[in-house]
């Protein structure tokens, strides 16, 4: 029942200032961060995948010669959601002319390969991403800390009490200094507003402590 209620909407590069800030401030913190342990990055609540990918190609930059840092590093980005169905449409990585159409240019031609009327994320993306199927509200199996984690427009279908039990959650999963992407009309409640600092628009670090 509750994968017929939610919408699954989505789109590569959705809320553009998030990818904004994370290519000028989480990319350079996490390229120090891979200097000393692996990285690793949850889009929770992915959807058919464009949100992760989004993330791996910002990681990978804008062409093929700007991801030297990630030859030498150990990264990577778990994408989770509660119906199979997109989780495995998140895997393949396969997706037709209009839902590519939001990628900035010089990511589309770097990133992607077309395959007949369609066109395929890269090896080198799709390697950085393992798809699951996983309720946030049951035990999660993830015994590693992340450095980033996005759920975004995912919280709008909770009431308030599980919104604070989901957002602490998170907060717990996040290293210090980690970040924490949330959707447009969301914010934090309860004990995780009390543990992170606003550092943009919907967007979150968690204090060192």
């Amino acid at each position: 029942m509750v994968v017929a209620l939610t919408t699954n909407h989505t789109h590569f590069f959705r809320e553009g200032h998030h990818f904004d800030h994370l290519r000028e401030t989480t990319l350079p913190w996490l390229q120090r961060q891979a200097d000393q342990k692996p990285v690793r990055i949850w889009s929770a609540g992915c959807s058919s995948g464009e949100e992760v990918y989004s993330i791996a190609m910002c990681l990978r930059g804008p062409d093929r010669t700007s991801a030297a840092w990630l030859d030498r590093a150990d990264v990577k980005l778990l994408a989770t959601d509660l119906s199979p169905i997109v989780v495995e449409t998140a895997r393949r990585g396969i997706y037709p002319a209009t839902a590519v159409q939001p990628i900035p240019a010089p990511y589309r031609s770097s990133w992607l390969r077309q395959e007949g009327g369609d066109f395929a994320v890269a090896d080198e993306i799709r390697a950085m991403v393992t798809a699951r199927v996983l309720n946030l509200f049951e035990p999660w199996p993830m015994r590693q800390k992340y450095d980033v984690i996005f759920c975004r427009n995912v919280m709008i279908y909770f009431d308030d009490t599980a919104k604070a039990e989901l957002e602490a959650r998170f907060v717990d999963l996040l290293v210090p200094g980690g970040y924490l992407y949330i959707g447009h009309s969301e914010r934090l409640i309860g004990a995780a507003a009390s543990r992170m600092k606003p550092a943009g628009h919907t967007i979150y670090v968690k204090e060192a402590r």
